[in-house]
């Protein structure tokens, strides 16, 4: 991973949002963007865990972030288009959009699918990831340089039996990830995907309850592509399928 390592202060006076910044790699994401010396808004639908989050990145020194509740399931496109004002007021500009923030949905054969759940993981992965980028799209190009990343899976990259609602999901996002970087080539505006991998998070656990997870690595421990593409050193990098692991 050495080749993704990025300066003490590669995120130095740049704003960047977060979502489900309240735990797993989101929380990790949040907290090593702003030890690089970013100011986070942390979006997620569960207030105190944002406010932990919040506490910790006060306490360790770094920028004070921002706190913005969403639950994407309800979300609206005016809530995501006066989100997107609240920030062009409060910060003039946006550097960069990491879309954490997903649905597991049911695991299960295609014939017993579950369309309520099923378009629950439609709404949060895909439709509400649309709805945000295409509200703050505005905002990102006042900046010098922006990023756009969103999270993809193993899965996402090659369909497996009974991953459902969840892979499909993740093939729409690479999907949208690989027009929105077309229509950006040549802007200061980036966009790319991160495979992250086995990690040890709640939503893995829940996916492979059988598994140790003292056998996995920690949000903590593959965040280099994650600094690495909100940084400067990745401004030529646009259209990109990364692998955290």
């Amino acid at each position: 991973m050495s080749e993704y390592q990025v300066a003490a202060d590669a995120l130095k006076g740049k704003t960047i949002l977060v979502t489900g910044a309240g735990d797993g790699i989101g929380k990790a994401a949040a907290m090593a963007y702003a030890a690089h010396g970013a100011t986070v808004i942390l979006l997620g639908r569960t207030v105190k865990k944002l406010e932990a989050v919040y506490d910790a990145i006060v306490e360790a020194g770094y920028p004070q972030p921002a706190i913005v509740p969403l639950d994407m399931k309800g979300a609206t496109e005016q809530n995501y288009k006066d989100m997107a004002e609240t920030i062009a007021e409060q910060f003039g500009h946006l550097d960069g959009l990491l879309h954490n923030a997903s649905l597991l949905g049911v695991l299960g054969p295609f014939e017993h699918t579950d369309f309520g759940s099923f378009n629950d993981v439609m709404q949060v992965n895909v439709t509400a990831q649309a709805m945000m980028t295409k509200a703050l799209l505005p905002v990102l190009r006042q900046a010098p340089k922006a990023s756009i990343v969103f999270t993809s899976s193993g899965v996402g990259r090659k369909g497996r039996a009974y991953w459902n609602a969840y892979a499909i999901s993740k093939f729409a996002t690479e999907g949208m990830m690989q027009v929105l970087a077309h229509e950006c080539e040549g802007s200061q505006v980036r966009v790319n995907s991160i495979n992250p991998g086995a990690t040890r998070t709640g939503m893995r656990a829940n996916a492979y309850p059988a598994e140790n997870p003292m056998d996995l690595k920690t949000p903590e421990e593959i965040l280099p592509v994650y600094l690495y593409l909100m940084s400067d050193d990745s401004s030529a990098e646009n259209g990109g399928q990364f692998s955290a692991q």
